[in-house]
């Protein structure tokens, strides 16, 4: 992991919402805004940007964390505007701030954790949660 990023560094990603992206459960919309699910995909997505860059080829991230809190929807066709700010490190783990904004509108906020972890390690723990002998 290459230590690259200090407290207060930022990552933005531009989201046009789109008809996937609105509150639908088993074919039916709730309502053609941003869903809940959708924003927290797209959340934690601006929070692995820092991770892409700084992970070894050894190395994998993987979310720990994810609160989102709405202010206010954000409608089919707008442009979301999703910054996460690097709040601090703890060990292998980032936390991130995140805002989602249309133009000066606060959407969401929140807050995501990504963990920074070697493959090998990762994939041990997978296989022995898999085969019963570790619990969560």
């Amino acid at each position: 992991m290459k230590p690259i990023f200090k407290a207060g560094d930022t990552k933005t990603y531009l989201h046009r919402v789109e008809e996937k992206d609105v509150a639908a459960f088993h074919g039916s919309t709730v309502h053609p805004v941003y869903s809940t699910f959708a924003l927290a995909r797209d959340m934690e997505w601006s929070s692995r940007l820092f991770v892409i860059e700084l992970l070894d080829a050894e190395e994998q991230g993987i979310g720990t964390e994810l609160s989102i809190k709405h202010h206010s929807p954000a409608f089919l066709g707008e442009e979301v505007s999703i910054t996460a700010t690097m709040e601090r490190w703890e060990g292998h783990e980032i936390i991130c701030l995140i805002e989602a904004r249309v133009g000066e509108r606060l959407i969401a906020s929140g807050k995501t954790g990504q963990k920074v972890l070697k493959k090998e390690k990762l994939e041990r723990h997978f296989e022995a949660i898999r085969k019963g002998t570790k619990h969560g």
